[in-house]
């Protein structure tokens, strides 16, 4: 498997936050999340165990700044998984992790988001825990959460609803998930929020149609959460349906449907002037 190269970034913690840091032992593996794209968005726990870290695992989604965290002499292997793409065999990469802990080193395995929100964390923490390897599961920033309050998109709001829904539609072979309950999903569910639903977003939005949802409730595609490449494509149920508006759309991206996003176009734009005002200000 390809290694990375890239130059790191020492990090200083100040003394109370670095005492409030958990130990990192060799022999360990850390699951950490890498957060949804932007750097400044990892958790100060991640950084630290990047900067302590022997060896980082990463997938496709981490940004190269977060790899910079790690010590120069850190091992840092890809093993990305994309849809579509060749890649490593899940079981490959938990042997990976738990070979690298038994040789004493303090490994990360660095995933976009959160490990255990659609990140296969869980079934990797199960791997090192039937080996006998020592692993901490440590939380990061979901784009689900806030990629999408980047894109100036609230996922709830107490004048528009009391529960969010999160779900991927494909299933492990990439095709479209047969547990879904698209009856529930429509009639009980007013946001959802759809990870790795790129593919079949048409799909999804026919589904959704046919079991009762409004052909004009509103919809929103984000691609490339918090990155410089974020699009953010504000649109109806129908329109999804129909493939319009989403031409020149890039992936990875999330789809969230319901009254949620009417807020974008406000809280997107306030958004976008401030930082257009500090921008102007630090020139």
């Amino acid at each position: 498997m390809p290694h990375a190269e890239c130059p790191s970034t020492p990090l200083v913690l100040p003394p109370a936050l670095a005492r409030a840091m958990p130990p990192f032992l060799p022999g360990t593996v850390w699951l950490v999340g890498a957060g949804p794209g932007d750097p400044g968005l990892v958790t100060l726990q991640a950084a630290w165990a990047l900067a302590q870290a022997d060896a980082v695992y990463f997938d496709a989604l981490v940004n190269e700044e977060v790899l910079r965290l790690a010590r120069d002499d850190c091992e840092r292997v890809f093993v990305g998984k994309r849809a579509g793409c060749p890649s490593p065999k899940q079981s490959e990469i938990t042997a990976l992790l738990i070979s690298s802990a038994r040789a004493g080193k303090r490994v990360v395995r660095l995933k976009g988001g959160d490990p255990y929100v659609f990140g296969r964390g869980a079934e990797e923490a199960q791997g090192l825990v039937a080996a006998g390897t020592r692993f901490r599961a440590s939380p990061g920033v979901t784009a689900g959460v806030g990629g999408l309050a980047a894109a100036g998109i609230p996922v709830t709001h107490r004048d528009v609803n009391q529960s969010v829904t999160f779900l991927t539609a494909h299933d492990a072979k990439g095709a479209l998930s047969e547990r879904l309950d698209w009856t529930a999903l429509s009639a009980g569910a007013p946001v959802l929020v759809v990870y790795m639903g790129f593919r079949l977003m048409r799909v999804i939005a026919r589904k959704l149609l046919e079991a009762g949802r409004p052909e004009a409730e509103p919809v929103a595609v984000v691609a490339n959460a918090t990155t410089p490449r974020q699009q953010v494509v504000l649109t109806t149920l129908a329109r999804l349906a129909a493939g319009e508006d989403v031409a020149g759309v890039e992936p990875p991206a999330i789809v969230v449907v319901g009254g949620v996003v009417a807020l974008a176009p406000v809280l997107g734009m306030a958004a976008a002037h401030a930082d257009a005002a500090i921008a102007d200000a630090v020139r």
